[in-house]
């Protein structure tokens, strides 16, 4: 083929290329209706609605706690389902580049040397034909070829192969590549928002444990004592064998609340070195140590649910799996149409090596290829059918990551607004449990009343202490929640 011939074929490719089409829907991303603004939020105690200036990336430090500051940063390092996402990610990214190649030719190059030797000349006849005398060695000579006892031949070149994306199917595959991988970072960002709120709600529940294990401690130590002044006031006669006996099972039952919250302890900083992604006893000497519930934050950036649709990574990572079945079905309608393929060929030949790079050695081709399938039994159609079928899942599914979401938050708010109002009555409950075991005291060291209502004092002051620990912890735990369904802990 002459250079003006491979002219005419680039140009008559770029043609077809400036022809190409795009087949498939062109991906529109939803758009979903949202409630101008969250029921619950209206009588939720310290919402703040407008959260623009709020980051809610780093919504952990508004509990204003080091330790915990700490745990999710290095949890957010190390922790293996992290490592596991990121992974995900980067090989997502090479399958996209992978199909990216395939909007441009594969070229080779291929190199040949061949040597032909022979010890007969072409004038020898073979093996077993001397009895056909002169007559065959004259036939021989009649034939007009004769073969070379001694020949080389070279040749290098390179070679190519071009699928034209007449129709779009790579460039829609490279779509769906694209998506596929903002899906997995989205996915990531899911992982870090999971995870910070796991270790945030360990570290809370060990702070609880914690507190309650002090309470405990404290009010075994205050029946220890108390028994032992029962002791002595049953060896002077003030009180029977019945008091003695009552208040050595009111130690008993304190004590027998101790073993349980300590097992609890143990157990969440097992769970926070595994979140760390380090064996479970690696934290036991930093957080065996009691430290303080940390208050919550005093105001909760709640914003709008219009906003809730870009922050959460659930959601985004939905609407871009949706976006790639949709990419996916021009793929699968690209294989309706004809394939072009071209095959260009550039190369040196030459029986002489060093003639081999010669201009007169130049030897060029050019194969273009055209393919169209004709009966498949419906194969291609069926894969079209198919690929819309998962577009219209993925529909459903990202509609149903948004109604989660929206349903997460609203469920957050009102745990945590019907916490607080227990929370409140907790207070005075411990407040009113104070006064009347003071009474109780005074009334039995002064003979009023039997023992048992001093008993009866002391449980309920116990009760109501270690219910408003437990408020505490949780209306904390849903503020996590809240954090958590609002989509914040990732980082951009």
């Amino acid at each position: 083929m002459t250079l003006r011939t491979t002219r005419l074929v680039a140009v008559a490719s770029m043609a077809v290329l400036a022809a190409a089409c795009t087949v498939g829907p062109n991906y529109q991303k939803p758009d979903l209706p949202t409630p101008p603004a969250y029921a619950e939020a209206q009588s939720t105690p310290r919402t703040q609605i407008n959260a623009a200036d709020a980051d809610l990336s780093v919504w952990w430090t508004q509990f204003h706690d080091p330790v915990l500051e700490q745990l999710i940063t290095e949890a957010l390092a190390d922790n293996l389902d992290v490592q596991t996402a990121l992974s995900r990610v980067r090989e997502s990214r090479q399958v996209e580049r992978q199909t990216a190649a395939a909007e441009y030719p594969s070229l080779s190059t291929t190199a040949n040397a061949v040597t032909f030797r022979s010890n007969r000349s072409s004038a020898q006849a073979p093996s077993g034909s001397s009895a056909r005398g002169p007559a065959s060695a004259s036939s021989a000579g009649s034939s007009g070829f004769a073969a070379p006892g001694h020949l080389n031949f070279y040749s290098a070149g390179f070679d190519a192969t071009w699928e034209v994306d007449l129709f779009g199917g790579t460039r829609r595959a490279i779509q769906q590549a694209r998506a596929n991988t903002q899906a997995q970072e989205w996915a990531l960002r899911d992982v870090e928002v999971t995870l910070t709120a796991e270790v945030a709600n360990d570290y809370l529940t060990l702070r609880e444990a914690q507190a309650r294990i002090a309470v405990g401690e404290a009010e075994l130590a205050r029946q220890r004592s108390l028994f032992t002044l029962i002791q002595a006031r049953r060896q002077t006669g003030f009180v029977t064998n019945l008091d003695v006996n009552q208040q050595a099972t009111s130690v008993a039952t304190a004590a027998a609340q101790l073993p349980q919250l300590y097992a609890q302890a143990r157990s969440q900083i097992h769970a926070i070195g595994v979140l760390l992604g380090k064996p479970p006893e690696t934290l036991s000497q930093e957080l065996s140590n009691p430290g303080a519930l940390p208050p919550p934050p005093p105001t909760l950036p709640i914003g709008l649910p219009s906003e809730l649709l870009e922050r959460r990574p659930d959601v985004q990572e939905a609407e871009r799996r949706l976006a790639a079945a949709t990419a996916g079905i021009g793929v699968q309608t690209a294989n309706l149409y004809p394939k072009l393929t071209l095959y260009p060929f550039a190369g040196f030949a030459s029986s002489d090596i060093d003639n081999l790079f010669d201009v007169h050695s130049l030897a060029v081709a050019a194969l273009g290829q055209i393919t169209q399938p004709i009966f498949d039994a419906g194969k291609r159609i069926a894969a079209v059918r198919a690929a819309r079928e998962e577009r219209e899942q993925a529909l459903m599914a990202y509609k149903s990551a948004v109604l989660g979401s929206l349903r997460d938050v609203e469920d957050a708010l009102t745990r945590y607004e019907n916490e607080e109002t227990r929370r409140t009555h907790l207070i005075l409950a411990v407040n009113a449990a104070k006064g009347s075991l003071t009474i109780a005291q005074d009334q039995y060291r002064t003979g009023f009343v039997p023992f048992i209502n001093v008993l009866q004092s002391e449980n309920a002051l116990l009760n109501a202490e270690d219910q408003l620990t437990q408020s505490d912890a949780t209306v904390a735990t849903d503020m996590v929640s809240i954090y958590k369904a609002l989509g914040g802990g990732w980082r951009g």
